[in-house]
């Protein structure tokens, strides 16, 4: 199957060049996504058999100064890529997010839950989702949480940085998700490409969290002692901790659909943590 991948430096796009080396990756100077019908020309230039869109605006507390660009990139640019797929038959895989929702309640999120974005990063994902479903064709929206990796920027790599020079840290520990490695994020865009190239039938939105859900403050002592970093860490709301954009407190995700369907089961995040830690060259001494 060839593949056309939007993205290219990101934690996805990265994973998805070590999984499929072959397939043609398209950067910013390829593809402005904030050039809609130039990204939607270039999928009728190389013609692929399937679309992965692993290419986003990603700077959440920013997106509240620059709504207007994220919604260009987040949800025009989708709609546009998913056209362009519909008129030549073939799958589009689009990466989005659990801020579709309000981040209210316990429980986690169902794909059929109402969705009502608390900030404007979270409604330029939205968008993209509205876009690539009204567009007709064979899709695939893979919602994901608090994606991790050894490459760009992400709390992983923050708390190793911070660990460096400080011994005690307050982290939030009244957000509960799945921390999601990006690795295999790109192996469930992988298998939902090639099956929805085998069976349209299955176009439809899907999450994929790893498992199990946890805190920040649970995340971060678990990087600590994977780590062997000596760091105490207090937990403290996120009220102590207020930032441009308004963070969703409760980021589970229901993934049974995407088990049943695909046959992707949620990933324990320590392994991918594990191995995240491993391309670092960060070991417990």
């Amino acid at each position: 199957m060839s593949l056309l991948i939007f993205g290219k430096t990101g934690q996805v796009a990265t994973e998805l060049a070590r999984l499929a080396p072959e397939a043609i990756f398209l950067g910013r100077d390829q593809a402005d996504l904030s050039d809609p019908a130039a990204c939607a020309a270039a999928i009728k230039t190389h013609a692929p058999e399937a679309v992965i869109n692993a290419a986003a605006y990603t700077a959440v507390d920013r997106a509240e100064e620059e709504e207007a660009l994220a919604t260009v990139i987040n949800g025009e640019t989708p709609g546009a890529l998913a056209r362009a797929c519909t008129d030549l038959g073939i799958p589009l895989v689009h990466i989005s997010t659990d801020y579709v929702f309000d981040g209210s309640g316990s429980d986690p999120r169902a794909i059929t839950d109402p969705v009502a974005p608390q900030n404007a990063y979270g409604r330029s994902k939205l968008a993209g989702e509205q876009a690539v479903a009204k567009a007709g064709g064979t899709y695939g929206i893979l919602r994901t949480s608090w994606v991790f990796s050894a490459h760009g920027g992400n709390f992983v790599k923050t708390m190793l940085r911070l660990s460096d020079t400080r011994d005690a840290l307050s982290i939030v520990n009244d957000q509960i998700g799945g921390p999601t490695p990006a690795a295999d994020i790109a192996r469930a865009c992988l298998t939902m490409a090639g099956q929805l190239q085998a069976d349209p039938d299955k176009t439809g939105i899907y999450h994929f969290s790893g498992a199990p859900d946890v805190s920040w403050k649970d995340f971060a002592e678990a990087i600590f002692e994977l780590a062997g970093r000596s760091v105490t860490v207090s937990g403290i709301p996120t009220a102590d901790y207020p930032t441009p954009a308004i963070r969703p407190l409760n980021s589970r995700l229901d993934c049974a659909a995407t088990e049943t369907v695909f046959g992707i089961a949620r990933p324990d995040w320590r392994t991918g943590l594990k191995a995240v830690l491993t391309d670092l060259g960060v070991t417990k001494a």
